[in-house]
């Protein structure tokens, strides 16, 4: 089962960096250009530099964003504006937010976790992920030699054990606190109890990813680059362990939207026969409105085929996504909207590969993704129910995978809080 384990991390170091706030970043695949440089401009020790840096006219081999991450991270590490703990921890992060109306806590336990690939069934993923993501990442772990960002992973605490162990340990002040947008407080734990019982408890679990499949994999990649460079290594290497923000299936304040697609570039003569198309495989419910705030009926909504209207679509009796695969999945993944959505929409119906990004663009928020119908930057919209935690389990557990762009986990994981170096040993 899981080894999870403290780890030193290295941290700001609040004697010269007193403004957390204006350190720490989103993780690397949802900063957009405006944002990336808007980073660089809040403050000059802000993460972003290790964990997204700028391309710059003229980045070579002897120069580019991965050499220039490691410069920083030395330079930063020499003078002292961040700082090594000199004993291991555990760490953990309450985060506070809202969405919607609603007030959230979210408590996530960040620790090292030995790597396993998939086919031990330690570790276990649920969405495919895309090659392009994983080089750009193993660039940055063979430059820098540190998880800068943690894998957000997730565990059965049905007795809620661990939950009441960290509930208890968040009762002290916290190591820091800061507030931007959502309120963030951060504790290191190293009390030979805590430690203990929930190592004790972990090892009995598997984890299961939630977010960051490429980083991961990536460090799977890293494991074996470096072990090609010491094969004598005892195992106990930092290289063999990611960090991780661990999370309860059962904590309360675990969110998961969906993920919509966005549609474009269809040609008009293929766009004026979708809704006949569609109906060989769906039921058309037209609701007569577009307001994507309203319980529209169906499991899956399309906005804006017909001009600020919603269709609602539910498969017909009959109809099996599994029926439209080459590859053998699992009765659970058949059963996905998101599957129909993939399998019937996009490709049978509309001839749009997996993995086109020429045609297909993604939005968590059905709102944002309304809109940019009505402006006219794309033809229509699909739109998705969130997927259940307990449906991702099973996913997993079927030793299978959702497609790509499946789930959402909001708010998402900061970047800066705590890094783990991975050279010398756990």
């Amino acid at each position: 089962m899981a080894d999870v384990s403290e780890f030193r991390g290295v941290r700001y170091n609040p004697a010269t960096v007193q403004y957390m706030a204006d350190v720490i970043c989103p993780p690397y695949d949802v900063i957009s250009p405006q944002e990336q440089q808007a980073l660089y401009d809040r403050n000059p020790n802000n993460m972003v530099r290790l964990e997204f840096g700028l391309d710059m006219q003229g980045d070579n081999e002897r120069n580019n964003k991965y050499l220039r991450a490691r410069s920083q991270f030395n330079q930063w590490l020499k003078e002292r504006s961040m700082l090594q703990d000199t004993v291991p921890n555990y760490y953990v992060h309450e985060h506070n937010f809202e969405i919607g109306e609603n007030k959230k806590r979210r408590l996530e336990l960040f620790a090292a976790v030995k790597l396993e690939p998939w086919e031990k069934k330690v570790i276990y993923p649920h969405e495919f992920t895309m090659a392009k993501a994983k080089a750009d990442r193993l660039e940055l772990m063979k430059a820098c030699t540190a998880n800068f960002s943690p894998v957000f992973g997730l565990y059965e605490d049905p007795g809620g054990r661990i939950n009441q162990l960290i509930v208890n340990r968040v009762k002290s002040t916290p190591t820091y606190s800061f507030q931007r947008g959502d309120t963030h407080r951060f504790w290191m734990v190293n009390e030979p109890e805590f430690v203990q019982r929930v190592s004790h408890f972990l090892i009995t679990k598997h984890i299961y990813i939630a977010d960051g499949h490429h980083r991961y994999e990536t460090s799977l990649a890293y494991q074996d680059y470096r072990r090609q460079l010491d094969p004598h290594g005892t195992g106990n290497e930092a290289y063999n362990y990611v960090m991780m923000a661990l999370i309860s299936f059962s904590d309360p304040g675990l969110v998961i939207l969906p993920i919509h697609r966005l549609v474009r570039g269809i040609p008009a003569d293929t766009l004026q026969n979708v809704k006949q198309e569609l109906s060989k495989y769906f039921e058309i419910i037209e609701t007569g409105s577009g307001d994507v705030s309203s319980n529209h009926p169906g499991n899956i909504r399309i906005y804006g085929l017909e001009p600020g209207q919603m269709l609602g679509l539910t498969l017909l009796p009959g109809i099996r996504v599994n029926d439209f695969l080459d590859n053998k999945h699992s009765e659970a993944y058949g059963k996905l909207d998101v599957s129909a959505v993939q399998h019937i929409i996009c490709e049978k119906v509309l001839g749009l590969p997996a993995g086109d990004t020429d045609n297909l663009a993604y939005s968590p928020s059905g709102e944002a993704a309304c809109k940019l119908v009505d402006s006219g930057q794309f033809q229509f919209s699909v739109l998705l129910d969130p997927v259940p935690s307990m449906t991702i389990k099973a996913i997993a557990d079927a030793n299978d995978r959702m497609p790509r762009k499946s789930t959402f986990f909001y708010p998402k994981l900061p970047t800066g809080l705590v890094i783990h170096r991975l050279d010398g040993e756990i």
